[in-house]
């Protein structure tokens, strides 16, 4: 029994460990991903300079980005999301991306997926609910040990 349980200690000890680094990197990829091709395809459809098209200027965008010129958002939205995601693979300014992401998310929610109700073929909610919530973590507990802000904060700051 004393054998069992040691092998089991070890174990959970090998998962803790793992867990350490793994959630936070797999997340950062992911995010990166996704951010990336809906960045690189509004790039590609633009030539990343604008106009914005029309289905993208015709939105309903909240407040304060209702206020500014639908060109300028496409390409704020663009750049956020090609940077961001960069960002995000090395792990470096990972919070302020998050941050980023996350208002990016909620306008987005609000202007094209609130009235579709949650199914993705539908271009419901789902999807940025679930970017929402991928980017919590990273948003309240950092990029992780494999990342740049982990080897910043240890060699600059001490952290």
């Amino acid at each position: 029994m004393d054998k069992l349980l040691d092998i089991g200690c070890r174990v959970a000890g090998a998962l803790n460990r793992a867990g350490e680094l793994l959630p936070q990197l797999g997340l950062r990829f992911l995010l990166a991903y996704e951010f990336w091709e809906s960045g690189v395809m509004k790039l590609d459809a633009t030539g990343g300079a604008g106009p914005a098209p029309e289905w993208f200027a015709g939105m309903d965008y909240p407040f304060p980005f209702g206020l500014l010129p639908a060109t300028f958002n496409w390409i704020l939205v663009m750049w956020t999301e090609i940077i961001g995601a960069v960002l995000l693979v090395i792990g470096l300014a990972t919070r302020f991306v998050a941050i980023a992401f996350v208002i990016l998310d909620v306008v987005a929610w609000v202007s094209v997926h609130a009235g579709n109700g949650y199914n993705v073929c539908d271009n419901g909610y789902k999807l940025p609910l679930m970017y929402l919530i991928m980017l919590l973590p990273l948003l309240f507990s950092g990029a992780g040990k494999a990342s740049v802000d982990r080897f910043v904060a240890r060699r600059f700051v001490g952290a």
